[in-house]
């Protein structure tokens, strides 16, 4: 075969994101250029409980009196040379199996990110970090495209398998001719304006990022990075409720300097969900740790979100928003025509009744709770809000919102936000780091449901051992060292989900025998080793 070689592309997918339909494209466009092709696919279970991978191999040297090469149906690790990437955590799937080389290996991949299974189901944050995954991507490739094909997609009405296809066209990596994959989309037939459009915006993208990168802008020294720039920071906005509002400004200056913006942002967030009496019962729980900056700014922070909490009628709310059926035509690229919107809900007994004033439905909720001790019934339903009758069904519950202070649901949840805050005080006048770490603990508070009652629980038994904790640390005078482990490693754990959530427990139960014996030492070899 001489100098000719065989080039190969492997294009791994979650599933559902035209994969097979790329790996077409380019076999077709090779074809269509009298080059030799083969193309592959190992279908796997979507959501990545399995590997779905397209795989292309194509001869350099056209169709010729050339010995016919040997093609594989699997790259090698090592030695492959385009890794096209519809979603960026594939770039580390890859990685771990071996195939892209630093030597070798130019990576196309949008930079959007399709959560996985493992991701979704952590109960703290189980998000793979943006950041590592770029800092991989660069390493382990000689030149990397990355830009956000998804968001591309959308503003130009087409798919981000079209789009990726025109960033392998402009990164020249591949020695067939541009309007031979424009043939190829039209010779499939489907959707043949949307996709060459796409194809077009992913050409001119890949073409002045590879024309930057040429010019020296934006090159590493390892690599041949083209990225797109970070985007630049959103400028001010309209006025936020707080500067809207004189009383509410004068309220804000009160506080800090440092917390303004956490306020601001916290501020329209309280009177989206509620109103401005609502917004000055935040002021006047956060008013107490005013005089230290960096914990006010955890408390505000963690106050706000959980001051917004979502019961049926914020549920209900941001369901039947303009702006959200707005979204949803716009994503889909339905921006003419009729579209579809069917809601899955599944609230239980707790959801229902919980928006029903306390007074009225506290003695069903006790009966309930002895009835139902381990998961109250739920109630699935499909309503259409895109019909009038689903979207009304929706709304109306909206109309509760002013009896909110009242609910039952606001009666139990603005009391465990009392007892945080007790808590935290006291922890204040102890030591500063303590405080910090058990206002942190209000990330604790998520979820829906039963989730939300298990996470509840963790809550107060975080509080009860930490207290308990310190007040044997201050009574042995020996600082609050195991309190501020406790804390912090109760937390984390509880966040891993429900194993760690086990463990948190056990290490808690441990940790306050250590030091109602006295012995410190052991609580913090046990925290150490958790």
């Amino acid at each position: 075969m001489s100098d000719a070689r065989l080039l190969s592309v492997l294009i791994p997918a979650v599933g559902g994101q035209g994969g097979g339909v790329l790996l077409e494209w380019i076999v077709d466009a090779a074809l269509a250029d009298g080059l030799q092709v083969h193309g592959t696919s190992i279908p796997g279970v979507a959501q990545r409980t399995g590997s779905t991978t397209y795989y292309v191999e194509l001869f350099t040297e056209p169709d010729s009196g050339a010995e016919p090469p040997a093609f594989s149906l699997y790259p090698v690790p090592g030695a492959l040379d385009v890794l096209l990437a519809p979603e960026f955590l594939e770039i580390g799937r890859m990685i771990e199996l071996g195939f892209p080389s630093p030597d070798r290996t130019t990576i196309i991949a949008s930079t959007h990110r399709l959560y996985s299974i493992h991701e979704k189901i952590a109960t703290g944050r189980g998000v793979y970090p943006i950041e590592d995954l770029h800092a991989a991507a660069r390493a382990f490739s000689m030149t990397l495209y990355a830009f956000d094909a998804l968001a591309l997609a959308r503003e130009h009405g087409t798919e981000a398998n079209a789009v990726l296809l025109g960033a392998l066209a402009g990164s020249g990596v591949l020695p067939i001719r541009v309007d031979a994959y424009r043939d190829a989309i039209r010779a499939k037939g489907v959707q043949v304006a949307a996709n060459l459009r796409g194809f077009d915006a992913g050409l001119a993208v890949a073409t002045q990022l590879r024309g930057t990168a040429e010019a020296g802008a934006g090159s590493s020294a390892r690599n041949g990075t083209r990225s797109e720039p970070a985007p630049a920071p959103a400028s001010a906005g309209p006025q936020t409720a707080a500067a809207a509002d004189p009383a509410l400004e004068r309220r804000m200056a009160e506080f800090p300097a440092e917390l303004r913006p956490t306020l601001e942002t916290a501020i329209a967030r309280l009177v989206d969900y509620q109103d401005r009496r609502y917004v000055e019962r935040y002021l006047e729980r956060l008013r107490p740790f005013a005089g230290d900056p960096e914990l006010a700014r955890v408390v505000a922070r963690h106050l706000a979100v959980w001051m917004t909490y979502e019961d049926a009628i914020r549920v209900a709310q941001l369901k039947t928003r303009a702006s959200r059926f707005e979204r949803i035509r716009r994503e889909k690229g339905a921006l003419r025509g009729e579209i579809v919107v069917t809601d899955f809900l599944k609230p239980d007994l707790d959801e229902i009744y919980g928006i029903l004033p306390h007074r009225l439905v506290a003695p069903f909720a006790r009966w309930a709770e002895r009835r139902w001790p381990h998961g109250r019934p739920a109630f699935g339903q499909h309503v259409k809000t895109t019909t009038v009758l689903g979207y009304l069904r929706v709304w109306m519950l909206t109309l509760l919102r002013p009896l909110r202070p009242i609910s039952h649901r606001a009666h139990e949840e603005h009391a465990r936000m009392d007892q945080w805050l007790t808590a935290l005080a006291r922890c204040a006048g102890w030591d500063k780091a303590l405080a910090l770490e058990v206002a942190r603990g209000a990330q604790l508070v998520k979820g829906y449901g039963d989730v939300r009652r298990r996470m509840r629980a963790h809550l107060d038994r975080l509080l009860a051992s930490v207290l308990r904790a310190a007040e044997c640390e201050g009574a042995n005078g020996g600082g609050f060292e195991a309190s501020r482990e406790l804390a912090a490693r109760y937390r984390v754990l509880v966040l891993q989900g429900p194993d760690g959530e086990a463990r948190a427990a056990a290490l808690a139960e441990r940790v306050l025998t250590r030091l109602a014996a006295a012995d410190r030492a052991g609580a913090l070899a046990s925290l150490a080793d958790a």
